[in-house]
């Protein structure tokens, strides 16, 4: 199986790590984000939307984070997508939940608008406004997070043993670490941040994300969470 990825990419990490920890072998396909390499004719016929990633597998062609863990979880039986129908059901939720209104307003709302120069609006106005937009969702939402989905007794999103939630949504709160939070405002989210981090295929997964993002933005001031 080949996956066209970033090694920095917020929703190629997640895979690469479910996929070291559950010693799954991937063909990895480098596409270089920072040189526009998915915005080239070779990749769009790849997949048309330009992005990352994409697993293939014999033919077989799956965009989109979450459907590829899902897939690969299957493909190896992994306990990390329960079989159970409830407990699948929960997994699913938090995914979702993840994948729509969070992300939406922590990363294209309040991270990348600050963080990447072709994502921030060409208005100082409307610029500020996003960002002020996304900050106040973004709280909201870790709040919920912090409290109602971690809470103080589980360990992980669904409980107390890691899914593919977890893997999922780990990369996407990472993001905090670039704007220069600790997720002090957030002692339950900071707990499972803490354990995720310290599995250990972290940090070598996690590598080009701290040196390409996190790393360079600790000379700069972003309005974080």
């Amino acid at each position: 199986m080949k996956l066209y990825y970033h090694p920095a990419s917020t929703t190629c990490r997640g895979i690469v790590l479910f996929a070291a920890d559950s010693g799954t072998a991937l063909d990895y396909q480098l596409v270089d984000l920072f040189t526009g390499a998915h915005h080239q004719p070779e990749y769009a016929s790849i997949n048309p939307s330009r992005q990352v990633p994409v697993l293939e597998d014999d033919g077989f062609r799956l965009t989109e984070s979450s459907s590829i863990l899902k897939y690969l979880a299957d493909r190896t039986g992994s306990p990390a997508y329960p079989v159970d129908r409830r407990q699948r059901a929960r997994v699913n939720e938090r995914m979702d939940w993840l994948n729509t209104g969070f992300y939406r307003d922590f990363g294209y709302g309040l991270v990348y608008p600050q963080v990447f120069p072709f994502m921030r609006r060409a208005d100082d106005k409307v610029q500020q406004a996003t960002v002020a937009w996304g900050q106040e969702k973004s709280k909201g939402w870790l709040g919920v997070l912090d409290r109602d989905l971690i809470g103080p007794g589980n360990a992980y999103l669904c409980g107390n043993d890691i899914t593919l939630a977890d893997y999922l949504g780990a990369p996407m709160v990472s993001l905090a670490e670039v704007l220069g939070s600790d997720y002090a405002a957030y002692p339950n989210v900071r707990r499972w941040m803490n354990t995720m981090k310290a599995r250990p295929n972290w940090p070598k997964v996690n590598e080009a994300f701290y040196r390409y993002m996190v790393e360079p933005a600790k000379t700069q001031r972003f309005e974080s969470v």
